[in-house]
């Protein structure tokens, strides 16, 4: 069976672009790895092991026949992707995503987002956020409109895509803006023990946009809209409030003003 082995490294090969990227990832010496790909030579059960992890396969597979060890490495993936491929953030992701709940999936939606506005203090900026399930994946979008001052009708645009995680009792959602990428922001809400989700309190923390880019921490509330929505309806509410306009109910601004810092945390009251 040993005769298919090179053949077999060879095909899982010919998905890099070359021999020398495969053995600089392995860090395997180019001229012992010839050995292998030539038939001279056999790998050490370290270096078969090494060799397997990377390219995602099993030992054992690795010394099937030609045909059958190209259907059965076709039938896994069209490309090769091997385990080592994926770089460290990638696994650190796969694994909350492994560790979340799938409770997670009862908060899909639309949500508009209260928070003091980091770039326009005493202000209240109201986003649209919408929560959904891609893949084996929550991710969501949040849109943001910032009046220009003196423009009537006139806004600066800001979108933001993130990913969101359910860990122990707690919603973790982190983002960037996806037109500039020069910014990450986190949310950290309370789930609703509730049958039906009306309100959900939390922290949120980001960075001025201004010149400045000061690091900041708000309370935030996020309001559930529902499952489908009137885009454009909704997106019109989507703006700067004053802290005192009549859009913004008691109810809002009670949560919002519930901070308090103990011990120099700043937390939910």
């Amino acid at each position: 069976m040993r005769e298919f082995f090179p053949n077999n490294l060879r095909q899982l090969c010919s998905h890099y672009r070359s021999i020398a990227e495969v053995c600089r990832r392995l860090r395997i010496n180019r001229g012992q790895f010839n050995k292998y790909l030539s038939g001279n030579s056999l790998p050490t059960p370290f270096n078969l092991k090494r060799i397997c992890d990377f390219f995602g396969v099993e030992e054992y597979e690795m010394y099937l026949p030609r045909e059958q060890f190209i259907t059965l490495i076709g039938v896994k993936s069209k490309k090769i992707k091997p385990s080592d491929e994926m770089a460290a953030p990638q696994r650190m992701l796969a694994h909350l995503r492994r560790q979340s709940s799938s409770q997670l999936k009862a908060y899909c939606g639309y949500y508009y987002e209260y928070y003091y506005a980091m770039t326009e203090p005493g202000c209240i900026l109201c986003s649209l956020v919408h929560i959904r399930e891609e893949g084996q994946h929550f991710v969501y979008e949040r849109n943001e409109r910032i009046q220009i001052g003196g423009a009537e009708g006139t806004f600066e645009r800001y979108r933001y895509v993130g990913v969101a995680y359910y860990l122990q009792d707690r919603l973790f959602l982190l983002d960037y803006e996806s037109l500039t990428s020069n910014e990450i922001s986190q949310t950290i809400l309370i789930p609703n023990y509730k049958s039906r989700i009306i309100r959900l309190n939390g922290l949120k923390m980001g960075v001025s946009a201004a010149d400045h880019r000061t690091p900041a921490c708000s309370r935030v509330v996020w309001e559930y809209l529902g499952r489908e929505i009137n885009r454009v309806n909704a997106y019109r509410k989507v703006r700067l409030y004053r802290m005192d306009d009549p859009s913004i109910d008691e109810d809002l601004r009670g949560r919002l003003a519930q901070t308090k810092i103990v011990d120099g945390l700043f937390g939910i009251a």
